[in-house]
Protein backbone atom coordinates (compact mmCIF):
# COMPACT_ATOMS: atom_id res chain seq x y z
CA UNK A 1 0.00 0.00 0.00
CA UNK A 2 1.45 3.40 -1.01
CA UNK A 3 2.54 5.70 1.79
CA UNK A 4 0.76 9.02 2.34
CA UNK A 5 2.94 12.10 1.75
CA UNK A 6 3.66 14.37 4.73
CA UNK A 7 1.15 17.25 4.66
CA UNK A 8 3.16 19.76 6.72
CA UNK A 9 6.84 18.88 6.39
CA UNK A 10 9.46 20.60 8.49
CA UNK A 11 12.00 20.16 5.70
CA UNK A 12 11.50 19.49 2.00
CA UNK A 13 14.28 17.50 0.33
CA UNK A 14 14.70 17.86 -3.43
CA UNK A 15 15.96 14.81 -5.31
CA UNK A 16 16.67 15.54 -9.00
CA UNK A 17 16.04 12.20 -10.67
CA UNK A 18 16.82 10.59 -14.01
CA UNK A 19 16.34 6.81 -14.13
CA UNK A 20 17.10 5.99 -10.50
CA UNK A 21 14.58 3.21 -9.88
CA UNK A 22 17.21 0.95 -8.30
CA UNK A 23 18.34 3.54 -5.77
CA UNK A 24 15.11 5.31 -4.83
CA UNK A 25 13.31 2.71 -2.66
CA UNK A 26 16.20 2.32 -0.21
CA UNK A 27 16.92 6.04 -0.30
CA UNK A 28 13.37 7.15 0.48
CA UNK A 29 13.02 4.54 3.22
CA UNK A 30 15.76 6.36 5.18
CA UNK A 31 14.18 9.82 5.23
CA UNK A 32 14.28 11.41 8.70
CA UNK A 33 10.98 12.11 10.49
CA UNK A 34 9.43 15.39 9.39
CA UNK A 35 11.38 15.44 6.13
CA UNK A 36 9.42 15.18 2.87
CA UNK A 37 11.01 13.92 -0.33
CA UNK A 38 10.32 15.84 -3.52
CA UNK A 39 11.47 13.64 -6.40
CA UNK A 40 11.81 15.65 -9.61
CA UNK A 41 11.45 13.32 -12.58
CA UNK A 42 13.71 14.78 -15.25
CA UNK A 43 12.72 12.52 -18.15
CA UNK A 44 13.06 9.06 -16.61
CA UNK A 45 12.16 6.10 -18.80
CA UNK A 46 12.09 3.60 -15.92
CA UNK A 47 9.77 3.28 -12.89
CA UNK A 48 11.40 6.05 -10.87
CA UNK A 49 8.28 8.23 -10.61
CA UNK A 50 6.00 5.30 -9.78
CA UNK A 51 8.29 3.98 -7.05
CA UNK A 52 8.75 7.46 -5.58
CA UNK A 53 5.00 7.97 -5.27
CA UNK A 54 4.59 4.57 -3.66
CA UNK A 55 7.20 5.55 -1.08
CA UNK A 56 5.27 8.69 -0.14
CA UNK A 57 7.32 11.23 -2.08
CA UNK A 58 5.87 14.21 -3.87
CA UNK A 59 6.72 13.69 -7.55
CA UNK A 60 7.26 16.71 -9.79
CA UNK A 61 7.77 16.39 -13.54
CA UNK A 62 10.37 18.64 -15.15
CA UNK A 63 10.59 17.93 -18.92
CA UNK A 64 13.51 20.29 -19.53
CA UNK A 65 16.67 18.23 -19.08
CA UNK A 66 19.40 19.44 -16.76
CA UNK A 67 20.37 19.17 -13.11
CA UNK A 68 19.58 22.81 -12.50
CA UNK A 69 16.19 22.56 -14.17
CA UNK A 70 15.24 19.63 -11.93
CA UNK A 71 16.69 21.17 -8.77
CA UNK A 72 14.90 24.47 -9.29
CA UNK A 73 11.59 22.81 -10.11
CA UNK A 74 11.85 21.01 -6.77
CA UNK A 75 12.65 24.25 -4.96
CA UNK A 76 9.62 25.93 -6.52
CA UNK A 77 7.39 23.02 -5.48
CA UNK A 78 8.64 23.05 -1.89
CA UNK A 79 6.50 24.43 0.92
CA UNK A 80 8.55 23.73 4.05
CA UNK A 81 10.54 26.60 5.61
CA UNK A 82 13.82 24.76 4.96
CA UNK A 83 14.78 23.07 1.69
CA UNK A 84 17.59 20.58 1.29
CA UNK A 85 19.01 19.02 -1.85
CA UNK A 86 20.35 15.49 -2.27
CA UNK A 87 21.31 13.19 -5.13
CA UNK A 88 18.88 10.38 -5.94
CA UNK A 89 21.54 7.83 -6.85
CA UNK A 90 22.18 6.34 -3.42
CA UNK A 91 25.59 7.94 -3.01
CA UNK A 92 24.44 9.99 -0.02
CA UNK A 93 22.54 8.83 3.07
CA UNK A 94 19.36 10.75 3.99
CA UNK A 95 20.12 9.92 7.63
CA UNK A 96 22.81 12.61 7.38
CA UNK A 97 20.47 15.35 6.16
CA UNK A 98 20.12 16.84 9.67
CA UNK A 99 23.84 17.67 9.53
CA UNK A 100 23.14 20.26 6.83
CA UNK A 101 19.66 21.22 8.02
CA UNK A 102 20.18 21.75 11.77
CA UNK A 103 22.48 24.81 11.50
CA UNK A 104 19.79 26.45 9.34
CA UNK A 105 17.02 25.54 11.81
CA UNK A 106 19.09 26.87 14.72
CA UNK A 107 19.79 30.15 12.94
CA UNK A 108 23.54 29.55 12.87
CA UNK A 109 23.94 29.59 9.08
CA UNK A 110 22.17 30.69 5.91
CA UNK A 111 23.52 28.00 3.58
CA UNK A 112 25.13 24.72 4.62
CA UNK A 113 27.10 22.57 2.19
CA UNK A 114 27.81 18.89 2.73
CA UNK A 115 31.53 18.27 2.30
CA UNK A 116 31.82 14.80 0.81
CA UNK A 117 33.99 12.26 2.60
CA UNK A 118 34.26 9.21 0.30
CA UNK A 119 33.81 5.82 1.90
CA UNK A 120 36.07 4.14 -0.67
CA UNK A 121 38.37 4.97 -3.59
CA UNK A 122 35.59 4.03 -6.01
CA UNK A 123 33.01 6.38 -4.51
CA UNK A 124 34.46 9.52 -6.08
CA UNK A 125 36.37 9.23 -9.41
CA UNK A 126 39.79 10.85 -9.37
CA UNK A 127 39.08 13.17 -12.31
CA UNK A 128 35.94 14.51 -10.60
CA UNK A 129 37.71 14.93 -7.28
CA UNK A 130 40.55 16.92 -8.87
CA UNK A 131 38.12 19.18 -10.75
CA UNK A 132 36.20 19.81 -7.53
CA UNK A 133 39.36 20.61 -5.55
CA UNK A 134 40.53 23.12 -8.17
CA UNK A 135 37.14 24.82 -8.23
CA UNK A 136 37.02 25.01 -4.43
CA UNK A 137 40.49 26.56 -4.28
CA UNK A 138 39.44 29.22 -6.76
CA UNK A 139 36.26 29.95 -4.80
CA UNK A 140 38.22 30.35 -1.56
CA UNK A 141 40.44 32.90 -3.29
CA UNK A 142 37.46 34.74 -4.80
CA UNK A 143 35.18 34.88 -1.76
CA UNK A 144 37.32 34.30 1.31
CA UNK A 145 34.87 31.59 2.38
CA UNK A 146 36.36 28.31 3.61
CA UNK A 147 34.73 26.01 1.06
CA UNK A 148 36.22 22.69 -0.05
CA UNK A 149 33.37 21.00 -1.89
CA UNK A 150 30.34 22.05 -3.93
CA UNK A 151 28.64 18.72 -3.38
CA UNK A 152 24.98 17.93 -3.99
CA UNK A 153 23.82 17.78 -0.35
CA UNK A 154 23.03 21.27 0.93
CA UNK A 155 20.29 23.20 2.72
CA UNK A 156 18.94 26.70 3.16
CA UNK A 157 15.75 28.63 3.97
CA UNK A 158 13.21 28.26 1.16
CA UNK A 159 12.18 31.90 0.77
CA UNK A 160 15.76 33.16 0.71
CA UNK A 161 16.85 30.45 -1.73
CA UNK A 162 14.11 31.46 -4.14
CA UNK A 163 15.11 35.11 -3.75
CA UNK A 164 18.61 34.30 -5.02
CA UNK A 165 17.07 34.00 -8.49
CA UNK A 166 19.45 31.28 -9.65
CA UNK A 167 19.14 31.07 -13.45
CA UNK A 168 21.46 28.23 -14.47
CA UNK A 169 19.57 25.08 -15.43
CA UNK A 170 22.52 22.82 -16.07
CA UNK A 171 25.43 21.58 -13.98
CA UNK A 172 26.30 25.06 -12.77
CA UNK A 173 23.23 25.40 -10.55
CA UNK A 174 25.03 24.56 -7.25
CA UNK A 175 27.87 26.93 -8.10
CA UNK A 176 25.58 29.83 -8.99
CA UNK A 177 23.67 29.30 -5.76
CA UNK A 178 26.94 29.54 -3.82
CA UNK A 179 28.17 32.61 -5.73
CA UNK A 180 24.92 34.51 -5.31
CA UNK A 181 24.75 33.63 -1.62
CA UNK A 182 28.36 34.72 -1.10
CA UNK A 183 27.77 38.01 -2.92
CA UNK A 184 24.89 38.74 -0.54
CA UNK A 185 26.98 38.07 2.55
CA UNK A 186 25.26 34.85 3.56
CA UNK A 187 26.77 32.82 6.37
CA UNK A 188 27.97 29.75 4.45
CA UNK A 189 29.24 26.69 6.29
CA UNK A 190 30.42 23.18 5.50
CA UNK A 191 29.83 19.97 7.37
CA UNK A 192 31.15 16.49 6.63
CA UNK A 193 28.84 13.93 5.05
CA UNK A 194 29.54 10.44 3.78
CA UNK A 195 29.88 9.72 0.07
CA UNK A 196 29.40 6.19 -1.24
CA UNK A 197 29.52 4.39 -4.60
CA UNK A 198 26.35 5.28 -6.44
CA UNK A 199 23.81 2.77 -7.71
CA UNK A 200 24.31 2.55 -11.47
CA UNK A 201 26.36 4.82 -13.71
CA UNK A 202 26.72 8.52 -13.06
CA UNK A 203 25.45 10.99 -15.65
CA UNK A 204 28.09 13.58 -14.71
CA UNK A 205 30.95 12.83 -12.33
CA UNK A 206 31.22 9.17 -13.30
CA UNK A 207 32.38 10.05 -16.79
CA UNK A 208 35.19 12.28 -18.04
CA UNK A 209 32.84 13.73 -20.66
CA UNK A 210 30.25 14.57 -18.02
CA UNK A 211 32.84 16.18 -15.78
CA UNK A 212 34.19 18.29 -18.66
CA UNK A 213 30.66 19.47 -19.47
CA UNK A 214 30.18 20.49 -15.84
CA UNK A 215 33.53 22.30 -15.83
CA UNK A 216 32.46 24.29 -18.91
CA UNK A 217 29.20 25.30 -17.26
CA UNK A 218 30.99 26.39 -14.11
CA UNK A 219 33.75 28.26 -15.94
CA UNK A 220 31.09 30.34 -17.66
CA UNK A 221 29.45 31.14 -14.34
CA UNK A 222 32.73 32.16 -12.72
CA UNK A 223 33.13 34.83 -15.39
CA UNK A 224 29.74 36.38 -14.64
CA UNK A 225 28.73 39.00 -12.07
CA UNK A 226 26.39 37.55 -9.43
CA UNK A 227 25.88 40.61 -7.27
Amino acid sequence: MPKTPIEKPQVDVVFPCLNEQDALPGLLARMPAGYRAIVVDNGSTDRSAELARSAGALVVTEPRRGFGAAAHAGLQAAQAPIVAFCDADGSMDPDELPRVVDPIAWGDADLVLGRRRPSSVTAWPVHARIANALLARRLRAMTGISVHDLGPMRAGPRVQLLALNVTDRRSGYPLEMFLRAAARGWRIRETDVGYHPRVGRSKVTGTVRGTMSAVQDMSRLLAEDHT
